[in-house]
């Protein structure tokens, strides 16, 4: 029995890469399936396809098993029945015979056909998945399909990807056809494909960005140490570089602000604070509290913690709207700040002086 396959597997494989033989085995395992179905079989049964003419062939599958062991005629031949059918046949041996209906051509041509198209289409969505599963953390740019529900649905080659509502920065707005970037966060396997996951809220995305619009960042001569953020409001990163030629927060920042403009235009007008990366814990928590200017900080390296003194003045720029400047300058730094001001300090380090006239009394 004979179906034109040749035609089909070229035709869905030319412009896809995918082997042969996984298409074949599938067309198989497919028939098989048919065969049962469509003549109500219960048989164990093993379809052989050649790609090459198109010919195929069904076969029962049974083992041979003792006489008295002798109870599924689906799947078992009994000694003295296998002897008959196959000189020298021994319990343990599979016979198979050939089975093929000649009234299963028409069958065989449509299933080839769905399985085919079913199996190229898994093929392509674990393709999908593999590629955008090794790019997750990069920056990615693609077109807004459509809006659902607060949710964003990006267009790329191949793959639509979504912008849920919670991964996008507060405020922001977006309709179809608009140009988008966002930073791969997860690939995860759905029935209906692959779904990949956007953000735009991390402060991994905003890593990115500089990447992009700062060279020395691109080609490692400037590193971003370390991020913090807090969507839509303010991000700090700080920065270090190992050559003394170059100034690693004027590289980020760009001629005339030109290079942090156009990240700060991407995250819609976000405050952003580029700071220099010091492995002196003292140096980095002041440079972390920037744009205050701090007095004098005191580390305690065992338990993780620093105490920055500020002139009063400085004090609420140093805890920032909302605790917000102290709060991102501690995930900076992996410490957790506490502010005093000089009067604070001044008064609680005041002799005890009642005390004191106590004792000579």
């Amino acid at each position: 029995m004979k179906v034109d396959i040749r035609e089909a597997l070229r035709e869905l494989t030319d412009e896809k890469s995918i082997p042969v033989e996984v298409l074949i085995q599938a067309i198989e395992e497919a028939l098989a399936v048919a065969y049962k179905r469509n003549f109500d079989s219960d048989e164990v049964v093993r379809v052989s396809l050649d790609e090459k003419n198109g010919e195929f062939k069904v076969y029962s599958r049974k083992t041979v098993v003792e006489d008295e062991a002798f109870e599924d005629p689906n799947s078992e031949y009994s000694l003295t029945q296998a002897q008959k059918l196959a000189d020298g046949a021994k319990v343990g041996n599979i016979i198979e015979k050939n089975i093929t209906p000649p009234s299963f051509g028409r069958i065989a041509a449509q299933t080839t056909r769905q399985v085919v198209s079913q199996k190229l289409r898994e093929v392509e969505r674990d393709r999908v998945s593999e590629e955008y599963r090794k790019r997750v953390g990069e920056l990615v740019t693609g077109k807004v399909q459509h809006v659902d529900r607060g949710n964003v649905y990006v267009e790329f080659d191949k793959a639509i990807a979504v912008l849920q509502n919670k991964d996008q920065i507060p405020g922001e707005f977006f309709r179809t056809n608009d140009r988008i970037k966002s930073c791969i966060q997860d690939v995860k396997v759905t029935p209906k494909g692959p779904q990949i996951i956007l953000t735009r809220n991390s402060s991994k995305f905003v890593e990115l960005l500089f990447s992009q619009a700062v060279p020395e960042i691109a080609d490692g001569t400037v590193e971003i140490k370390a991020s913090s953020r807090e969507p839509g409001l303010r991000v700090k990163l700080s920065v270090y570089t190992e050559d003394d030629r170059i100034d690693p927060l004027g590289a980020c920042v760009g001629l005339k602000g030109s290079r942090i403009k156009t990240v700060v235009d991407e995250l819609n007008g976000e405050k952003i604070d580029i700071v220099k990366y010091s492995d002196n814990l003292v140096e980095y928590v002041m440079n972390a509290l920037s744009p205050a200017k701090v007095k004098e900080v005191r580390v305690d390296e065992e338990n993780r913690t620093a105490l920055a003194i500020v002139p009063q003045n400085q004090l609420s720029l140093a805890i920032g709207k909302e605790g917000q400047n102290v709060k991102l300058a501690s995930k900076l730094t992996g410490i957790k700040i506490d502010i005093k001001t000089e009067q604070d300090i001044a008064q609680q380090e005041l002799p005890d002086v009642g005390a004191d006239s106590d004792k000579e009394d």
